[in-house]
């Protein structure tokens, strides 16, 4: 599983609180006990108002690089603040997000067209969030048409199928389902990914409900996932998973995770 590391993000309260104070401490802390967690990437989104979002991320990125050498997923909805970002990110990570809205495509594509960035691309476009499969691999057909005009190539793409909250869904996540699956079927290298715990919004013991969820998921193809890496109980699911879907030789990542302390937590209540 690719490891998206959320919890740098000015969307939580307490990351808020530290970014308006320049609490440099609680953010390292952060970036590194996450990137211990074997994150993938770490996520920063500052979260701040457009007229001062360059300047906060350009210090949150500093501190972050500074914390640890896993790579950063530059997290911000404004594609032009994104691109303008990338020359102040010491080694190529995910730029996150683009999506079939207005021109963030014709904005980031060609920013990273001859680079070894990778990109989160949403299932959205100006007609808002799709309602149907059909219409959100539509979308999808919409993007993989740039990519290909801009020589990016599907394992450098990461695609969000848009999961929604579980408690206003009529189908669960069977949409979601078919999505994944098609997608994989057509283009087997490029990653699934998505916001874990965004399906359990507004449900009582949220937790469970993201485990059956990633469970589900990473039957169907998902590869790559937004989540907090410092949740044990989750992220030994997810090794589990792995293991019972033949993607872990001999059970070797799962068992390291086990030695190093990763996962370990989980069996303390045992």
């Amino acid at each position: 599983m690719i490891i998206i590391a959320e919890k740098i993000n000015g969307s939580i309260p307490s990351v808020a609180k530290a970014i308006s104070e320049k609490d440099e401490a609680f953010l390292r802390d952060l970036a590194v006990r996450q990137s211990e967690a074997g994150a993938t990437y770490i996520d920063v989104c500052s979260s701040v108002a457009p007229e001062v979002e360059f300047d906060t991320m350009r210090w949150m990125l500093d501190l972050v690089q500074d914390a640890t050498d896993t790579p950063i997923s530059v997290d911000s909805p404004n594609a032009e603040c994104l691109v303008q970002l990338l020359p102040y990110v010491k080694k190529p990570g995910l730029v996150n997000s683009v999506s079939g809205e207005g021109n963030k495509i014709d904005l980031v594509f060609p920013a990273i067209a001859d680079t070894k960035w990778e990109v989160m691309a949403l299932l959205s476009d100006d007609t808002g969030i799709p309602k149907s499969a059909a219409d959100r691999l539509r979308v999808f057909d919409n993007i993989m048409a740039a990519a290909e005009k801009y020589g990016i190539a599907p394992n450098r793409i990461h695609i969000d199928p848009l999961v929604e909250m579980l408690c206003t869904s009529e189908d669960g996540i069977a949409m979601v389902i078919e999505v994944i699956t098609s997608i994989k079927k057509r283009y087997p290298t490029i990653h699934i990914s998505g916001a874990v715990s965004n399906i359990s919004f507004n449900l009582p013991a949220r937790k469970l409900v993201n485990i059956g969820f990633v469970v589900l998921a990473m039957n169907a193809g998902m590869d790559s996932a937004i989540f907090d890496p410092l949740d044990k109980q989750l992220l030994g699911v997810i090794y589990a998973t792995e293991a019972l879907l033949g993607m872990d030789d001999f059970c070797m990542e799962y068992i390291t995770a086990f030695r190093e302390e990763r996962i370990a937590a989980v069996n303390k209540k045992k």
